[in-house]
């Protein structure tokens, strides 16, 4: 895969989504309680712990856009789909604030993650509020009923995912299949991102059938997204990543890279470095030799190609989204 853009240079549907969305998304954390709301604004990276504003960026504000252009996909105005953005910034936020605490993870976007800088207790208040927030938002907007019914539907999807997430950690190395992770990937990453666009066009009143396949769509850029962020995890910058090098492998996450070494005749030498504090980067570079690391972006461009087939298949569907979609699944690789 080719260099994405310099993190500086982000795709200008980011930079026109972030623009059109963020006042909304401010006012919506505005109603919450003012501790929570400050929480709320930290875990965006508005501002720093005590209030004041923020130096560092925020997120990339990916699924905002991709609910944006959902609306327009459905030839409505991109301001038909900012209530589905908030929403699903919300949800995202939620369920970030939560993995972190779940995961054991000190850092987010190279600072404290919210439960390191207010306490666990605080964290999950803040993340239960914005679970809420995002459910009021969306059933007060036009459409939002049937929208709610959509996010739903994602947030249980999330939820299983995260689930089994959490129990492969628990399972011995070779005790998770290739098509159980990608079931997982698709519930714990692509539900939200095939939520946004597709809820983005069911409130610019798009066809069932345009929704379901820019849902699908979205499920596969999900797949391939969280294939990308496992090789991160293993190989990636932290100053980039914002995460500890090797921490995907001393928290025994069944990554893709990980299952597909497992699957060749280094498995036996990798299960034993695998288990052994100490020794990730020994075993990274195992796993990489192994050809883990290739077979996982090898999965990731299979699931682009047909996130991109069906974007082709809705001929309404903007080139941003193409954009979008190739700047995701080639970010600093």
């Amino acid at each position: 895969m080719t260099a994405p853009a310099p993190a500086t240079a982000p795709p200008h549907v980011l930079v026109r989504s972030r623009e059109l969305v963020r006042p909304a998304l401010a006012a919506a954390v505005a109603r919450l309680h003012p501790w929570v709301g400050e929480m709320a604004g930290y875990a965006f990276g508005w501002c720093e712990v005590g209030g004041s504003p923020a130096a560092g960026p925020g997120g990339k504000g990916v699924r905002q856009a991709l609910a944006v252009l959902g609306a327009e996909t459905a030839g409505a105005p991109a301001a038909h789909g900012v209530p589905a953005a908030v929403a699903v910034e919300l949800v995202h936020a939620f369920s970030l604030v939560h993995d972190d605490i779940m995961d054991g993870d000190a850092t987010r976007r190279r600072r404290p993650a919210v439960w390191q800088a207010y306490g666990t207790g605080p964290a999950v208040l803040a993340g239960d509020a914005l679970f809420a927030l995002a459910v009021e938002t969306l059933a007060a907007a036009p459409g939002g009923p049937g929208g709610v019914r959509l996010l739903s539907a994602a947030l249980a999807d999330l939820v299983h995912g995260q689930a089994d997430d959490l129990l492969f950690a628990a399972r011995p190395w070779t005790g998770v299949s290739a098509r159980e992770y990608r079931t997982m990937a698709e519930r714990k990453t692509g539900a939200l991102l095939g939520c946004a666009v597709a809820l983005g066009a069911a409130l610019g009143g798009a066809p069932e059938a345009m929704v379901s396949a820019l849902d699908q769509a979205g499920r596969h850029l999900g797949v391939a997204f969280q294939l990308v962020d496992d090789v991160l995890g293993i190989w990636g910058d932290p100053a980039v990543t914002g995460k500890p090098v090797h921490g995907d492998l001393r928290q025994r996450k069944k990554t893709y890279p990980v299952l597909a070494a497992l699957g060749s005749p280094a498995a036996p030498r990798l299960a034993r470095l695998l288990d052994e504090p100490g020794r990730a980067a020994e075993a990274a570079a195992l796993i990489e030799e192994a050809g883990g690391r290739a077979a996982a972006l090898a999965e990731a461009r299979r699931h682009t190609a047909r996130a991109e087939a069906l974007f082709a298949g809705v001929p309404t569907a903007p080139s941003e989204l193409r954009v979008l979609l190739d700047f995701l699944v080639r970010r600093d690789l």
